[in-house]
Order: C-alpha cells, then sequence, then structure tokens
C-alpha cells in the first residue's frame, strides 16, 4: 500500500495538481474536470461522514469544488491543493452542522462507512450491526466522529491530521480514543453476532 503524503494525496499525484492549476490558470478551464476527477471521492467520504446525509454530502462537495475553482488563483502552495481543499469542504461541513435545524440528523438513508467491500450475502446479518455503528457515529461530538474518520478510515496519520485541523497531536489522539470507545461500546451486545465485529472491528494505534 502505498502511504499517502497528505490527506490522501500521494506526492507524484501532488505535483500533477500544481501542474494541472497552472494549465487552468492559463486558459485550459477543462484540465479542472481532472481535479474533481481525482478527488471528489475522498472528499465526499469525509463530507457523508461529518453530516450523515448522502445528499447533504454531495452538494458540500459540489459546492466546495466551485468555491475551489472560482478562488483558484488564491490557492498559494498548488502542491497542496487537496489540503486546501479539504479546508474548503471541512468549513462548509461544519457551518452546516452549527445549525440548530441540522441536529436531528435523518439516520435511516445513511449507508456505512466503515466497510464498503461487504458481498451481498453478508447484508442482512450486518444490516443491524451497521445501523448501530451509524447511530454511535451520529451521537459522538463532532471533533470526535471527524478525528475519528480521518484516522480510522482516511488512514491518515495523526502528524497530517494535525496540519490539517490546526491542533496538537495529543489532543487528537484523545478525540480519537474517546470515539473508539463509544464505537466499541455501541458493539456490544447481544445483538452483535460473534462474526458480525470481525471486518469492522477497530484496531488500536
Amino acid at each position: 500500500m502505498i502511504r499517502d503524503s497528505g490527506l490522501g494525496t500521494r506526492d507524484s499525484d501532488a505535483v500533477d495538481d500544481a501542474a494541472i492549476i497552472a494549465r487552468v490558470l492559463a486558459g485550459d478551464i477543462n484540465r479542472f474536470a481532472e481535479l474533481v476527477q481525482r478527488h471528489q471521492a475522498t472528499l465526499y467520504r469525509h463530507a457523508v461522514a461529518m453530516v450523515l446525509d448522502h445528499d447533504v454530502a454531495a452538494d458540500m462537495v459540489q459546492d466546495a469544488f466551485v468555491r475551489a475553482y472560482t478562488n483558484l488563483r488564491h490557492c498559494r502552495d498548488r502542491d497542496r491543493f487537496r489540503a486546501w481543499l479539504f479546508q474548503t469542504l471541512r468549513n462548509r461541513c461544519l457551518d452546516y452542522l452549527k445549525e440548530a435545524r441540522r441536529k436531528n440528523v435523518r439516520l435511516e438513508d445513511v449507508e456505512p462507512i466503515l466497510d464498503s467491500t461487504e458481498g451481498p450475502a453478508e447484508i442482512v446479518e450486518r444490516k443491524r450491526l451497521r445501523a448501530r455503528i451509524t447511530n454511535a457515529l451520529a451521537e459522538l461530538p463532532e471533533a470526535q466522529r471527524e478525528a475519528f474518520v480521518m484516522h480510522y478510515v482516511e488512514e491518515l496519520p495523526y502528524e497530517t491530521m494535525a496540519e490539517l485541523l490546526d491542533a496538537k497531536v495529543s489532543a487528537l489522539k484523545m478525540r480519537v480514543m474517546r470515539a473508539r470507545e463509544t464505537l466499541s461500546a455501541a458493539l456490544q451486545g447481544p445483538e452483535v453476532t460473534e462474526s458480525a465485529p470481525a471486518r469492522l472491528s477497530i484496531r488500536r494505534s
């Protein structure tokens, strides 16, 4: 597995981003679609984890790309375009979560975000467990949920998280630990089958 250098961006991709941005700013605006194609999946996954609503997440990602395109000349460090784009998306998600009317998050249509490799035979067996995990994620404070998803789902190292979130590594480790404890508790109980936790088990690091 190739370890990402920051927010899932490999060094070669970062260089490519800078080159594409230069072409876009030079007038080849159609090249911006390459940036969208390259980064939208990662951003969408993060947005879903934050707002727990697929339609809202899609709108957030689209808005982030529109804002990025409009303000592309203001991206000073083009080698870190994805990190800059991530901050735009994150700010939108946080603004959304601050709205009082958004506190009652709709959960019934939220697909699982901790496992995307299931086969059809496992779907029914794991459906109840997934619902419990999703509900547990929704109950987490936003800062804990974000840190947990970035570390375990997006597999970012704490140092990268600290840079992106402007937080200390020790504080992020504490957020992740508390989120992990809450989610681990959600996996306990008679409703969880013996085989269910296998793929969704939370590793310690």
